[in-house]
């Protein structure tokens, strides 16, 4: 059975009071094929109520326990349709992101996720080819070949260097997944550690080449907050090459995969 538009929901994860949560809703409206859309929050607030009325988007307020992983899932399991997107509220997503989408999961046999390639947005720039974009780039090589989507050991090998796939880029196909996506408990990596446990499940990965979202830098932005505080992202790294490799081969990758974050950082202050 083909998917279709009517079988994808996007859903807007709000917290606080992002002042670029418009730009999120205004990019999924846009979208060339009709979308759905839900929002939920666990900081329920008049700035998300607000805008949630005036775009017409149903709201869901989590009021059980806090956390990305538990905000994730939530938001997750309050979709009712096949293919689900988790929009970040800093994010924005191309007019196409959904029509190419489709396309992609249609081709395959068996779909986990598609995702797709990304710029970033830093102070209202979009910055298409810095070192940490060239370098995703270049470790996603391998899936730009359609035969080894599906392969199991491309997959891993590719997570096992870092993670390369942009969380909001995603969509899940639903039916072919486990219950429950994110693990509870990691501070940092939920994403990371969601690709490993389903990199090993038989089906496909579906990558587009295509830059089809927008990932914005800032300052309160997740991506910022965690890598400016080294423990807890260097020991959620280490938790996560210790998937892949033995002891001595995850404490002799980290020398070089702080010393990328620390590069990423020092990029976004410059600029």
């Amino acid at each position: 059975m083909k998917y279709e538009p009517k079988d994808h929901t996007f859903a807007i994860c709000a917290y606080k009071e992002s002042p670029f949560l418009r730009e999120c809703i205004e990019s999924l409206k846009k979208q060339t094929v009709p979308v759905r859309m839900i929002m939920t929050t666990s900081t329920e607030n008049a700035y998300i109520r607000s805008l949630a009325e005036e775009y017409g988007i149903p709201l869901f307020v989590n009021h059980g326990a806090a956390g990305i992983a538990n905000d994730w899932n939530f938001a997750y399991h309050h979709c009712r349709t096949r293919l689900i997107t988790l929009a970040h509220q800093d994010d924005m997503y191309h007019p196409d992101y959904v029509k190419h989408m489709l396309n992609g999961v249609n081709r395959a046999k068996h779909p986990l996720i598609y995702f797709t390639d990304y710029n970033e947005l830093r102070d209202g720039q979009e910055v298409s080819g810095n070192k940490l974009l060239k370098i995703k780039r270049l470790m996603l090589l391998p899936l730009r070949i359609r035969a080894f989507h599906g392969n199991i050991f491309v997959r891993r090998r590719i997570l096992s260097m870092g993670n390369p796939i942009s969380c909001p880029s995603v969509t899940y196909i639903r039916e072919h997944l486990p219950a429950t996506v994110f693990i509870p408990g990691f501070k940092s990596n939920i994403d990371w550690q969601a690709w490993e446990l389903l990199s090993k499940q038989k089906g496909e990965f579906v990558y587009d080449r295509r830059p089809l979202t927008w990932h914005r830098i800032h300052l309160e932005s997740e991506t910022s907050v965690t890598i400016n505080n080294g423990n807890i992202r260097a020991q959620g790294d280490y938790a996560m090459f210790l998937k892949f490799w033995p002891g001595w081969m995850a404490k002799f990758i980290m020398r070089f995969y702080i010393k990328g974050e620390e590069s990423n950082s020092m990029e976004h202050k410059e600029k």
